[in-house]
C-alpha cells in the first residue's frame, strides 16, 4: 500500500484576459510537474482569466473565454493521470463565484467556491463576487454544453466539499480563506482532511513575505496535514505586484519553497510526503482527536484514483527548510525592478526615459532599472530563453544577447538632466557620474530658454513680471516660478521619450519614468503635472526612508561610489535662485516637517486610522522627549492643513508599485474624499481642549508640588527651632 504523495504548487505569472498566454503557463507547469514526479498540481487564483480582470468580470465574454481555456486544458493529453486543481470565475444559478475546478482524466470531480471575500487594501472581490454561503454543503452545476459534449457529464458538484482518494484526502481554501479568522482548514483536518491547497492572489508589500508564511505554518502546527499555498507572481495589468513565495509546509514546518521575486513566468514547487507522518502527528494531539471525534462531516466526492506509487518504500522525502527572508532594501531592489520587466514587455514599448536630478529620488527609479537589467542578464546567462526572446522582441533586434547590465541599460534607460539657472554644478555631476556607473544613455540639456518663453508670454498678456521670493516677488510669484520649471520638465520628458529612440535609428518609444515617492505624495510636495507626472512610478509607493536605505544597500551590492554622495546631500528640488552659487532651498525646511516625522504621520493617518485628534494623542506621548504638547499640536495641524489643500494631487497620482500600507494612491488604496475643509475646525478645537485640559493639569501639578514642598520646609525649620 503506498504512503508517500507527490505533490506541486505552481507560481505562475498570468495576465489578465491573457487566455493563450494563461493557457500556455497552465499547461507548462503541468507538464513540469509530472516530470517531478506530482500527481496532484494546484495553481494560483484565478489563474485561467487572471486576477485583475476587476469589471470585466461584470462580462459574460469572461466566463465564456475561462470554460473555453479549461476545455482545451480538458482535452491535453498532458493533463492525464495527475489531478489538476485551476482556478477560474464561474457562474452558478446567476451568480458569480470565485472557483477552483479540480479534475482527473477528462471528467471535473468538484468546482469549489470561495466562501470569504477579500474587500480590504487593494482588493474589491465582492464587487464582482460572492461567497458561498450554504457550508459544509453542494449543489448539482449544469455544465455548458461544449464541456459535456467531451467529458460525457451533464452537471458535477458545486460547493463546499473535499475529494477522497484511495489513499487520502483532499481540501481546497482560496486566499482570504487562510487569512481569515474562522479559516476552514481546521474543520477540515478535524474531518480528515490531510492535503489542504490554498490558491492566492496576495500581492507584496514591504515587511509581509512573513505573515503569509507564518499562517501557512500555523495552518498545520495545530491540527497537522500537508498545506500547499500556490500564489500568483508578477504584474498583472495592475499597480500591485503579486508576491510569489508559494510553499509546502507539513505539520507546522516548511519543506519547499518558491522564489519571491524572478523574471521566470513558471516556477513549479514540489515535495513528497508521507502520509503516515500526518496520521502519527495528529493522533499523538489528543484534545485533537477528541475534537475530530465529533466533527461535523464534508461532503465527499470519492474518486477512484490513488496519489501514491504502489511502491514507494526509496523513494525520498522532503524535510523541513529554514525561511530566509529578504531584507527590506533587497524586496526594493527586486520587487520593482521585476513590475519595471513586466511592464516593458507587455506593453510594447522599448525601454524608459528618466528625469535624473541627482538626487535620492531619481537616483532610487535609475537604480532600480539597472537592477531590472542585472535580472535579465542573470536570467539570459542561465538560458532563459524566453526573457531573452521578450528582451529581442522589445529591442526591435533578432540577434542581440546582452553581455553586461550597463550594456543593456544603455539600450533600456535614458537619462536627462534638464538643468536651468537655479540647478547647481554638484547635482548635474553626481547625476552624470552616476549615468555613466549604471551606463544609461545620458543627456544634458538646459531649460532656460523654454522658461523665459513661457513667462514672456504671461508678461505679454497681462504687463506683468513675477519675480523670485529673494528678488522681492509674494509668495504666489515664487510658487509659479517653481511650477513652470518642474511642468517644462515633464513636458520635455514626453518629447525626449517619443522621439529618442527615433533619433537613435531604433522603432518604438519609451515609458517616462516618475521618480516622486511615497512621502511626497502624501503631503503633496510636488508640481501637479510636473516630472512626478509619468506613465509609471517604481518608487511611488515607497518612503524617503527605505529608499535612503536601499541606497545605502545598493551602493556596496553594485559597487558604485557616487551613491555616497547622492544619500548624504540635502534633499532639493532646486527650483529657485542660488544664493552665492549655494542652495537655498531645501526639502525638508519646505515642507515645514522631516521625512522621518512624515512617515509617522502617513503610518498613523493610513495604518492606525488616526484623525487629527488622535493622531494628537498618541504622537504627544510618542514624541514627549522631543517636542512640547503645544509644538506637537502645531505639527500635526501643519500636516491635515498640508494634506487637505494637496489632496487633490492624488486622483492624477503617476500609478505606481504598491509597496507601503500607507500609500496615499486615491485610486485604488486609498480612497477619501479630494475636496477638504482645510481649517478643520472642529477636529483642530478637540486638540485645543486637549492641550488646553494639559496645560491645566500640568499647572496644578505644579501647584500642588509647590505647596508640598513648602509644607515640607517648614515642618523642617520647627524641627530645627526656627520660627515659621
Amino acid at each position: 500500500m503506498g504512503r508517500k504523495v507527490t505533490i506541486a504548487s505552481a507560481t505562475l505569472n498570468q495576465w489578465a484576459l491573457d487566455f493563450d498566454g494563461n493557457r500556455e503557463r497552465i499547461l507548462e507547469s503541468i507538464l513540469e510537474a509530472k516530470d517531478l514526479g506530482a500527481t496532484f498540481r494546484t495553481g494560483p487564483e484565478l489563474e485561467i482569466c487572471g486576477y485583475s480582470c476587476e469589471d470585466h468580470f461584470y462580462e459574460s465574454d469572461t466566463f465564456l473565454h475561462s470554460w473555453e481555456v479549461l476545455l482545451e486544458l480538458l482535452m491535453a493529453p498532458l493533463c492525464k493521470d495527475v489531478i489538476i486543481d485551476v482556478g477560474m470565475p464561474v457562474m452558478h444559478k446567476n451568480v458569480a463565484y470565485n472557483c477552483r475546478v479540480i479534475f482527473l482524466n477528462q471528467k471535473i470531480l468538484l468546482i469549489r467556491p470561495k466562501l470569504k471575500m477579500c474587500d480590504d487594501g487593494n482588493y474589491r472581490e465582492s464587487r464582482w463576487f460572492s461567497g458561498w454561503r450554504k457550508i459544509r454543503q453542494t449543489e448539482d452545476h449544469f455544465l455548458p454544453r461544449m464541456i459535456s459534449q467531451f467529458t460525457g457529464q451533464t452537471t458535477v458538484p458545486f460547493g463546499d466539499a473535499v475529494i477522497s482518494t484511495r489513499d487520502t484526502c483532499l481540501g481546497f481554501e482560496i486566499c482570504e480563506e487562510l487569512w481569515n479568522p474562522a479559516s476552514t482548514h481546521i474543520d477540515m483536518a478535524l474531518d480528515g482532511v490531510e492535503i489542504i491547497s490554498n490558491s492566492s492572489g496576495s500581492y507584496t508589500e514591504l515587511r509581509k513575505a512573513y505573515v503569509s508564511v507564518d499562517l501557512v505554518k500555523s495552518a498545520t502546527f495545530k491540527s497537522g496535514g500537508c498545506y500547499i499555498f500556490s500564489n500568483l507572481r508578477g504584474c498583472d495589468g495592475q499597480r500591485v505586484y503579486f508576491g510569489g513565495c508559494s510553499c509546502i509546509a507539513l505539520n507546522g514546518s516548511i519543506i519547499s519553497r518558491a522564489k519571491q521575486f524572478a523574471l521566470q513566468d513558471v516556477e513549479v514547487t514540489v515535495a513528497t510526503i508521507d502520509l503516515e507522518d500526518i496520521r502519527s502527528y495528529r493522533n499523538q494531539i489528543r484534545s485533537l482527536a477528541h475534537l475530530a471525534a465529533g466533527s461535523p462531516n464534508y461532503p465527499r466526492v470519492v474518486v477512484d484514483f490513488s496519489l501514491s506509487p504502489e511502491h514507494d518504500t526509496t523513494l525520498p522525502i522532503a524535510t523541513s527548510i529554514e525561511w530566509v527572508y529578504l531584507r527590506p532594501e533587497e524586496e526594493i531592489a527586486q520587487g520593482p525592478a521585476c513590475w519595471l520587466w513586466d511592464y516593458l514587455r507587455r506593453s510594447g514599448q522599448g525601454g524608459f526615459f528618466l528625469p535624473l536630478s541627482g538626487g535620492v529620488d531619481s537616483t532610487s527609479a535609475a537604480l532600480i532599472v539597472y537592477s531590472m537589467c542585472r535580472m535579465v542578464v542573470e536570467a539570459v546567462q542561465r538560458g532563459d530563453t524566453k526573457i531573452l526572446l521578450d528582451l529581442r522582441r522589445l529591442l526591435g533586434d533578432s540577434e542581440y544577447t546582452p553581455r553586461t547590465p550597463s550594456e543593456l541599460c544603455n539600450r533600456i534607460l535614458v537619462t536627462c538632466y534638464m538643468g536651468t539657472e537655479n540647478s547647481s554644478k554638484e547635482t548635474k555631476q553626481r547625476a552624470a557620474t552616476l549615468a555613466a556607473s549604471i551606463g544609461s544613455y545620458h543627456l544634458h540639456i538646459v531649460i532656460d530658454k523654454a522658461i523665459t518663453a513661457i513667462i514672456e508670454i504671461f508678461s505679454g498678456v497681462t504687463g506683468l513680471f513675477p519675480k523670485f521670493a529673494v528678488k522681492g516677488g509674494c509668495p504666489r510669484q515664487n510658487l509659479a516660478l517653481q511650477n513652470i520649471q518642474a511642468r517644462l520638465r515633464m513636458v520635455l520628458s514626453y518629447l525626449f521619450a517619443q522621439l529618442m529612440l527615433w533619433a537613435r535609428n531604433r522603432p518604438g518609444g519609451l515609458l517616462v519614468l516618475g521618480s516622486a515617492n511615497v512621502d511626497e505624495a502624501l503631503r503633496g510636495y510636488m508640481t501637479k503635472y510636473d516630472c512626478s507626472s509619468a506613465d509609471i512610478n517604481p518608487i511611488g509607493g515607497i518612503s524617503k526612508t527605505d529608499l535612503r536605505k536601499f541606497l545605502h544597500y545598493v551602493k556596496d551590492k553594485f559597487d558604485i561610489s557616487v551613491i555616497g554622495e547622492i544619500v548624504d546631500a540635502p534633499p532639493t528640488a532646486e527650483l529657485e535662485p542660488l544664493k552665492d552659487g549655494k542652495l537655498a532651498q531645501t526639502d525638508e525646511e519646505d515642507m515645514g516637517m522631516t521625512y522621518a516625522e512624515l512617515s509617522q504621520f502617513g503610518r498613523l493617518r493610513k495604518v492606525e486610522k488616526c484623525g487629527p485628534f488622535s493622531m494628537y494623542c498618541k504622537l504627544v506621548q510618542t514624541w514627549s522627549g522631543n517636542y512640547t504638547p503645544r509644538e506637537v499640536a502645531e505639527k500635526v495641524k501643519h500636516f491635515f492643513r498640508c494634506y487637505a489643500i494637496n489632496r487633490h494631487k492624488m486622483t492624477v497620482l503617476t500609478p505606481a508599485y504598491h509597496a507601503e500600507q500607507y500609500s496615499p494612491d486615491d485610486n485604488r488604496f486609498d480612497h477619501r474624499p479630494f475636496l477638504y475643509k482645510a481649517n478643520w475646525s472642529w477636529q483642530f478645537r478637540a486638540i485645543d481642549k486637549q492641550l488646553e485640559y494639559q496645560s491645566n493639569t500640568k499647572r496644578a501639578g505644579a501647584n500642588v508640588a509647590t505647596t508640598s514642598n513648602k509644607k515640607v520646609d517648614n515642618s523642617s525649620r520647627l524641627r530645627a527651632g526656627i520660627p515659621v
